[in-house]
Order: C-alpha cells, then sequence, then structure tokens
C-alpha cells in the first residue's frame, strides 16, 4: 500500500512536472480564446499611441529660449515681416500661436489675443490626439478581462455539467484557465495604459502652462508701445 501511495505519488509530481515544462506563456496566452486577443491588440493601440504622443509632446516642450526676445526686438523696430518670418521658421507650437497673433498686429488688442487664444487651443488638440483612445484602453482592457473571466466560468460549469459522475481538475481547466489568464492580461493592459495616459496628459499640462505664459509675454510686449506714448 504505501509503495502504491509512494508510486501514486511520484506519478503525479512527475505529470504536474511535465505540465509546467511544456506550459509555454505563449500557451497560457492562446487559453484565453479570443478575449486575449481583442486585449493583445488593445496592447498595441496603447503602445503606438503612448510612443508616438510621448515623442510629439516632448518635442512641443522643448523652444528656443531666443524667441520671445527676438520677436519682441523685431516688433519694437517695426519689422513686422521679419517677426512673422521668424515664427514661420520655427516648427513649434508657440512659434504657430505667436504667428497667428502678429499678422493681425494693427487690429484691436481684443481681436489679437483671441486669435492667439484660439490658434493655442488647436495646438493643445493636436497635442492630445489620441489621448481619448488611450483612456479607452486603459477602461476597457480590464472589462474585456472580466468577459473573459464570466465566459471561462460559463465553459467550466457546461463542461461539468457534461461531465455527469465523471468530474475531475482537467474537465475544469480549461474554462478555469480563460477565466483567469485574460483577467490576468486585461488588468496588466489597463493599468499599463492607465499609467501612460497619466504621464502624456502630465506632459501636454506643461505645454498648456508654456503656450499660456508665452501668450502672456507677446500680448505685454504689444502693450508696451501704447503704454510708452
Amino acid at each position: 500500500m504505501l509503495n502504491m501511495l509512494l508510486t501514486g505519488q511520484i506519478s503525479v509530481a512527475d505529470t504536474a512536472q511535465a505540465g509546467e515544462l511544456t506550459l509555454s506563456y505563449w500557451d497560457l496566452a492562446l487559453k484565453g480564446g479570443w478575449v486575449n486577443l481583442l486585449i493583445f491588440i488593445l496592447s498595441l493601440i496603447a503602445v503606438y499611441i503612448f510612443f508616438d504622443r510621448f515623442f510629439v509632446i516632448r518635442k512641443a516642450a522643448r523652444e528656443d529660449t531666443t524667441l520671445m526676445d527676438r520677436i519682441k526686438d523685431y516688433i519694437h523696430e517695426g519689422k513686422i515681416e521679419s517677426a512673422l518670418a521668424l515664427c514661420e521658421s520655427h516648427d513649434h507650437p508657440v512659434a504657430r500661436m505667436l504667428g497667428k497673433g502678429i499678422r493681425l498686429i494693427g487690429r484691436p488688442i481684443q481681436d489679437v489675443h483671441a486669435a492667439i487664444e484660439n490658434a493655442g487651443r488647436l495646438e493643445i488638440y493636436n497635442l492630445e490626439k489620441g489621448l481619448a483612445a488611450l483612456a479607452t484602453v486603459a477602461g476597457g482592457a480590464p472589462m474585456l478581462g472580466f468577459l473573459g473571466t464570466v465566459i471561462g466560468m460559463i465553459k467550466a460549469f457546461y463542461d461539468m455539467a457534461n461531465a455527469g459522475n465523471n468530474v475531475d481538475i482537467t474537465t475544469l481547466s480549461d474554462g478555469i484557465y480563460t477565466a483567469l489568464i485574460t483577467t490576468v492580461a486585461g488588468l496588466i493592459v489597463g493599468i499599463m495604459a492607465y499609467f501612460a495616459y497619466n504621464i502624456l496628459v502630465a506632459r501636454v499640462e506643461k505645454v498648456v502652462f508654456l503656450l499660456e505664459a508665452r501668450t502672456s509675454e507677446f500680448m505685454d510686449i504689444l502693450n508696451e508701445p501704447v503704454e510708452e506714448e
């Protein structure tokens, strides 16, 4: 009897060890079924959006520190065309926004300010492209994971009902694998997308502050000649 138990224990251990050796991460992912495929697609979308927006926003956060001083000198010297050409030569949100205001110099100051604000909002909109989709991935991936959990549990109970009196752990394993793997995959993608979204939002806010600061400086430049008179 002892020999039989020992033999049984060894065979179970060998089976478990063999299962660990043959069940790769890819095999686990496949057990998630079509839900895992959707989660994987969402992960690719999230990675693309993050890196695309990250480099765009990082470029927008860098500015030529001499730009405002040169624009100020040109405006005070009456060289409006030179100031406009300087802005057009810079591929930067601040330069494009100020260029919009320079084109309207001579019109009422309220019109210039409104035009600059509209240009600034357009620049921010361009920087935020894709962030809504990234937020959707952050919220949608865990929900897909929970959907996989429900599907897996339904499959496990269905298999158990069909097995009748011959129920064992292998009968339920496929459904349980689907339930747990999709949950883990959904949470991983959702958490990563959530952190990525907040990183990008924080960087966009820095650019917004930069645009607001340069708008204030530009309006002060336009008001200086009036104060001198």
